[in-house]
């Protein structure tokens, strides 16, 4: 029984960009009641998973999503878009939404929430390291998009797939900040590199509580994500992978 556990079902948890500037009172881009998720976050955290992740967003300062690096009018944080256009000159392009400047490299905001127990964690993914383009997933940036294929279409990419192939994992569970969208985009291409993934709904929080969240958890289920609670028989089968040894 414990050798099909071990082949079957080897769970990894990445907690996502649990950082300073998307928690209140001071960060400049503070999800609603972000910090209240340290309680599930820990919990999960003293779980047998296999291996257990966290990401930080890493900007530079001339980061393209910034808002303060575009002109006037056109670059009010929350409300302007700019378009992002692939360096290769293929011509290819996305819209994101600007931002005040968060999490940039070597500052406090960038830090990991002191309340999370960075002990228990194996490693510390840094992405959005590259100013030309936006990196919500903690996999690869929005032009890597689907069939994931050795001859990347991506600008910026992270070693996550190959850290969690190398570890035999099979189910990805994500928490983190924010729902609506880096906790979003990272289950979401969990899913498409075909590990069976978990949203667990008590570790995270929107940047736009109702219906930011709930657009973002329809996108993540017609995906193949589910939403799962942290009394679940999903977070049991994990628990349920100590009491078997493994």
């Amino acid at each position: 029984m414990s050798s099909r556990i071990r082949e079957d079902f080897v769970p990894a948890l990445l907690v996502v960009d649990f950082q300073e500037d998307f928690c209140p009172p001071n960060g400049s881009l503070a999800v609603p009641n972000g910090r209240d998720i340290a309680p599930t976050v820990n919990a999960l955290l003293l779980l047998p998973f296999a291996l257990k992740v966290a990401t930080k967003d890493w900007h530079p300062r001339d980061h393209v999503s910034f808002a303060s690096n575009h002109p006037p009018p056109d670059n009010v944080p929350f409300v302007s878009n700019t378009t992002v256009i692939h360096p290769d000159g293929s011509g290819r392009k996305y819209t994101t939404l600007l931002w005040p400047d968060h999490c940039v490299q070597n500052t406090r905001g960038a830090e990991l929430v002191p309340g999370l127990d960075i002990f228990r964690i194996d490693a510390v993914i840094e992405k959005g390291q590259d100013p030309r383009v936006e990196m919500y997933s903690a996999f690869t940036d929005p032009f890597h998009l689907p069939p994931f294929t050795p001859e990347s279409t991506s600008v910026s990419t992270s070693n996550l797939p190959m850290m969690l192939h190398e570890k035999g994992i099979t189910d990805v569970f994500v928490v983190g900040l924010a729902q609506d969208f880096c906790v979003k985009e990272s289950a979401i291409d969990a899913a498409r590199f075909g590990y069976r993934t978990f949203v667990v709904r008590e570790g995270t929080r929107a940047v736009v509580p109702g219906t930011g969240w709930d657009t973002a958890e329809e996108e993540m289920v017609a995906a193949g994500v589910k939403i799962v609670g942290i009394e679940g028989r999903e977070i049991e089968r994990v628990k349920g992978r100590g009491k078997e040894g493994n």
